[in-house]
């Protein structure tokens, strides 16, 4: 590692020589000026690595060099070191971009762990994330050979995240492909592990010993907070929403609100006609397409054809519910960002509102114009880049402002999820069916269809899975792990022109396991 460069000036110089000889028997190359002009002379003969600077020199003083070296060398980190404990002169310092900020007399540790934090910081930092992943490595690796319940499941899916979010930013350390190696090790068990329970899950009259589901979302986090609500209940369903992606937008919410999560699996297939539907009716689709058949109809090819009546489901299941509301229900789908200035512009006028629920579509349509778009591939590569994507998103969005102004709200609550998420899907699966069946690539449903049965989950009678019969013969598969599905007709063009997508529909943790999120103002 080569030899990191430090400048220190002080027109009292001779009183840290102790400080400096420390440093240098620390490995750190340590020039020293006695005032603002030598030191500029210095920075332009020499690369310095970090700058201590007095604030209190004659002539020149250290808030006027400040601003010197931040005009000319904006990227070399300074250390103000003062006599003054002045709160506006620690403001001023601030306001001139500081690094850190010490107060006389300092002593020798003080010294060395700014040093360490700014110079050494990140290769520290490494480190200790891979010794601390590999070690996690091993449990995780270690529990993927048990049989794990579905608690356990939520529990080890957030420490991939974790892991994820963290080695992101440690990339030198090449340990994301281990990562993702496990990750696919996971999917797998975890695929196995959903198709051994789900059918126990969705006819088990009990709620012991399974995850809560889809359909029990409204009635158990929305449902409370309406009656009880001494404000306006917001209920914002983020379209195809990633538990990773929800992190990094989190993060520019702490100051507004008092977070709080909880975990649910989705319902299958992880698809928005199926999934938000059920969401919304509190019922599976089979039961909505027995109970409502005129609100269960269209081509769910066309997503929007079959999400039409989200908000006639909502009504009914508030009316099962004996959910009172003080208004009339507010229901909003935003399509397209003139949809959402509106909604932002006009935000004040649901503070009376009792109930209003809102449907944010973007980030699907993020995944699926990657699909197609090799500019958006290339802006967003991996799961890294697509969470940065997302977070670029939101942080100009309308929809973060749109928060910002109803955590002024009085009283406000709001209740924040998703109907499923995606899964970056790499391996192609051969799959037989005739001409009536659906062309969506992580499931599909009609006559005479074969597939391995490693990469689907078969499924005969849709009503074991509670999905709609649409007719004699039909039965349903549904993609495994990071499979989609391929015809053998151009099956080559097709599995290049599919793979590497964000997709959605299947068995994945990715897909299957999701947040709650509620946000009370502070």
């Amino acid at each position: 590692m080569a030899q990191k460069k430090i400048l220190w000036v002080d027109d009292e110089i001779d009183l840290l020589r102790s400080h400096i000889i420390f440093l240098t028997e620390k490995g750190y190359d340590v020039s020293t000026n006695t005032n603002g002009d030598d030191a500029l002379v210095t920075l332009n003969e020499k690369e310095i690595d970090l700058i201590f600077l007095d604030e209190m020199m004659p002539g020149m003083g250290g808030l006027q060099l400040l601003g010197k070296i931040k005009e000319s060398y904006p990227n070399i980190p300074v250390v103000m070191v003062t006599k003054s404990e002045a709160e506006s002169l620690m403001d001023e310092a601030i306001g001139g971009k500081i690094k850190d900020y010490l107060t006389k007399p300092v002593n020798p540790s003080q010294v060395l762990l700014v040093c360490k934090k700014i110079l050494e910081g990140k290769r520290i930092s490494t480190e200790v994330a891979t010794k601390d992943y590999l070690q996690d490595f091993n449990q995780i690796s270690s529990l993927l050979q048990n049989q794990l319940s579905y608690s356990e499941w939520i529990e080890l899916y957030l420490k991939l995240v974790h892991w994820d979010l963290e080695l992101s930013t440690h990339k030198e350390n090449n340990l994301l492909q281990t990562l993702a190696d496990q990750k696919k090790e996971a999917n797998k068990e975890f695929s196995k592990y959903v198709e051994r329970n789900y059918k126990n899950w969705i006819h088990s009259p009990s709620k012991e010993d399974r995850p809560k589901l889809t359909v029990e979302i409204a009635k158990d986090f929305v449902f409370p907070l309406i009656n009880e609500a001494k404000g306006p209940v917001f209920f914002f369903v983020l379209d195809c929403l990633r538990l990773d992606q929800w992190l990094t937008m989190e993060k520019l919410l702490v100051d507004y609100f008092k977070i709080s999560k909880e975990y649910y699996y989705s319902i299958l297939p992880t698809a928005t006609p199926y999934a938000r539907n059920a969401l919304f009716a509190g019922l599976y689709p089979s039961d909505i397409e027995k109970n409502y058949p005129d609100l269960w109809c269209g081509n769910d090819e066309d997503e929007h054809s079959m999400n039409r009546y989200e908000k006639e489901l909502l009504q009914l299941h508030l009316n099962r519910n004996k959910v009172k509301l003080q208004t009339d229900l507010k229901y909003l789908k935003i399509i397209d960002p003139e949809v959402g200035r509106n909604f932002e512009q006009n935000i004040l006028s649901y503070q009376n509102s009792h109930f209003t629920a809102v449907v944010v579509n973007f980030l699907d349509m993020i995944a699926h114009g990657r699909s197609d778009s090799d500019l958006l591939k290339e802006i967003a590569p991996d799961e890294a880049a697509y969470r940065s994507l997302t977070n670029s998103w939101f942080t100009h969005s309308t929809l973060l402002s749109t928060f910002r102004s109803i955590s002024k709200m009085k009283n406000a609550k709001i209740v924040i999820t998703t109907d499923h998420g995606s899964i970056r899907s790499l391996r192609g699966a051969k799959v037989l069916g005739d001409r009536e069946t659906s062309t969506n690539l992580r499931f599909k449903y009609g006559r005479n269809m074969k597939v391995d049965d490693k990469h689907a989950i078969y499924v005969r009678d849709p009503l074991e899975f509670k999905l709609p019969r649409r007719g004699v013969s039909i039965s349903y598969i549904i993609a495994k792990e990071d499979y989609y599905f391929v015809y053998p007709t151009d099956y080559h063009k097709y599995l290049s022109h599919y793979k590497d997508t964000f997709q959605h529909g299947g068995v994945s943790l990715e897909e299957m396991i999701l947040p709650i999120i509620t946000l009370e103002t502070k």
